[in-house]
């Protein structure tokens, strides 16, 4: 399928609604059409977790809930980021190290101290201003869902 709207983790609640279009028909085990291609598609949010600024990851989760206003019941597909709070405890402790470097180079022991204390407010800005970016699955997605059970369709 593929979703007509652009999903985010950071703007997303858990129970919000989003739509889309079969990207290609679905059809029975003897190969009859049950829903066309182009198929409405409705669908709910069911797990959205932000990024923290500094660590922690992202979590976005979609599942299918009705095809044509049939409802269905489908796999989940979920979409994670990792946190980067390694990189960020290096970039802050690197701009501590080279500020303590370049401190103690201009003014000896007080002047290493103040060079690592600076250098660390730079490295923690760094990281918070790199931050980690949103989980989003952009608009025009195409998207593979699985049935987890028998679709039973009267026309």
């Amino acid at each position: 399928m593929s979703i007509t709207q652009t999903l985010s983790a950071s703007r997303n609640n858990v129970g919000d609604g989003f739509t889309g279009s079969l990207s290609e028909p679905i059809k029975s085990a003897d190969g009859s059409v049950i829903f066309k291609r182009g198929a409405r598609v409705n669908g709910t949010v069911v797990a959205a977790k932000g990024r923290g600024r500094f660590k922690g990851a992202g979590d976005l989760g979609i599942q299918v809930a009705s095809i044509d206003g049939v409802a269905v019941s489908t796999s989940e597909y979920e979409k994670a980021a990792a946190g980067k709070g390694k990189r960020s405890a290096a970039m802050i402790g690197g701009g501590g190290g080279a500020g303590a470097l370049i401190g103690g180079l201009a003014g000896g022991g007080k002047g290493a101290l103040i060079g690592g204390l600076i250098g660390a407010g730079a490295g923690t800005a760094g990281a918070a201003y790199t931050g980690n970016k949103d989980v989003v699955i952009p608009s025009e997605s195409v998207i593979t869902f699985r049935l987890t059970a028998p679709v039973t369709v009267t026309r």
